[in-house]
């Protein structure tokens, strides 16, 4: 099948290299002249694991390419994907729906003949019915059919969750839209993946529900953790306890410094803002969002509790910037407040990041990057560990005692052994043990 990807961000370029690889003909469109460039060059706009070699195999194969032209870029396609960015509003915290209705009006002036538009975009229940109203309005004699087709990937963890998907959604009102989306699916039918078709608000609902679920889940556990600490308990075993019960799972029962990234910040608020103007309140959801908000800047706390109740004039090492291992992704990254917090509070800080400098320095001033994680720590008063890259699973204690100016080790994501570090003689503080 012949496929055209509109915008060729984290979502779009990802699902495009992957359905190329599938044997499907795909076109990347994106407006942005330099990242299109840079694409044809090889060069990746984000950092995903093993991106780069499946988009060089499926441009050598002449299976995927890149343009700015989305006119040329749709011409011939079966299927036309939107997966262009949907950030929350300023100001009132909607998603933004602008560019994935510019994208509509452009699909639509370009159409010949019958197309199905699948949007890939997280949006608010309702939004194919809109995206349907503004293509007939920009091109009335367009035949094409809307389908809400939500995606579900992990960064970090992407190409498998592509390719092996615990399920995949496909939201549509008639049967000639699902006959084309059984096809390009096809090739996941050998693994047995379910197809799931559902109505279009069904489809784009669920999208919302899992992310509003799974950061219930994160935000439960970090509530839990807090009790462990003042009733001197242990959430890991906690987590593990009710993980073990099939209802729960013990997935997302990890306590940490709280959830950021692309998808949970700005989908909970879009929900929340959704379910409000729909009169259906949703105050779990509420709650969960304003707890994860204070939960990052009150990780700092912790950190200057463990210097000695103050870090004015100290030097604070922190270890991991991006929101979750494995990625560059910013957005709404715990280590922001915190990091924000301790500097206002007088720190200086000097940071390691396996992959997420670049993107930190765009939103982070008067912060030293360092080249390695020792180099982090050299002559630090305090060092918090933010996000667990591998690269900070086994670090050598000896060489992080020698560098730090004080042992002292704030470890936000629970990575290492209380017992261990007391025996090397750290002052090590965790979250709920």
């Amino acid at each position: 099948m012949r496929v055209a990807m509109i915008g060729s961000g984290y979502v779009g370029l990802v699902s495009g290299a992957c359905f190329a690889d599938f044997g499907h003909d795909v076109v990347c469109v994106d407006k942005d002249p330099g990242k299109i460039e840079r694409l044809k060059a090889g060069v990746m706009p984000i950092f995903e694991p093993g991106l780069d070699q499946l988009v060089a195999s499926n441009v050598k194969a002449g299976r995927l390419s890149f343009t700015t032209d989305l006119a040329e870029g749709i011409k011939g396609a079966e299927a036309v994907f939107i997966a262009v960015g949907t950030p929350s509003r300023r100001g009132d915290g909607h998603a933004d729906l602008s560019y994935v209705y510019a994208a509509a009006r452009e699909i639509a002036a370009g159409l010949s003949g019958y197309v199905v538009v699948v949007t890939k975009s997280t949006v608010p229940v309702g939004t194919g019915d809109e995206v349907e109203r503004v293509m007939a309005e920009a091109n009335s004699a367009a035949e094409f059919s809307v389908v809400s087709n939500p995606e579900f990937l992990r960064e970090g963890a992407a190409i498998g969750d592509f390719k092996r998907p615990d399920r995949i959604v496909v939201g549509l009102e008639d049967e000639r839209a699902r006959a084309v989306m059984a096809e390009l699916y096809r090739p996941l039918f050998l693994n047995q993946s379910p197809l799931m078709f559902v109505g279009r608000r069904t489809a784009e609902l669920i999208k919302y529900a899992a992310n509003a679920f799974l950061a219930t889940k994160i935000t439960f556990i970090n509530e839990i953790a807090d009790l462990c600490e003042v009733a001197g308990a242990n959430v890991q075993d906690v987590a593990r306890g009710i993980g073990l019960d099939n209802r729960i799972g013990s997935k997302f029962l990890h306590a940490g410094p709280g959830y950021g990234g692309s998808c949970f910040p700005k989908d909970t608020l879009a929900l929340v803002k959704t379910a409000q103007d729909l009169g259906a309140p949703m105050r779990i959801v509420e709650t969960v969002a304003a707890v994860n908000d204070q939960r990052k800047r009150a990780m700092a706390k912790k950190v200057i509790a463990a210097a000695g109740g103050s870090v004015r004039g100290k030097a604070v090492a922190v270890l991991g910037l991006t929101f979750k291992p494995n990625t560059d992704d910013m957005r709404d990254s715990p280590a922001i407040d915190i990091i924000q917090a301790l500097q206002d509070a007088g720190a200086t800080v000097r940071a390691y990041d396996p992959e997420g400098h670049e993107q930190a320095a765009l939103v982070l001033k008067d912060v030293a990057y360092a080249a390695d994680p020792y180099a982090a720590l050299e002559g630090a008063d305090v060092a918090v560990l933010v996000t667990e890259w591998d690269a900070f699973r086994a670090l050598d204690m000896d060489r992080v005692k020698a560098a730090l100016k004080t042992p002292v080790l704030v470890d936000l994501r629970n990575v290492y052994d209380p017992a261990e570090m007391a025996r090397r003689g750290i002052s090590y503080s965790s979250v709920g043990r």
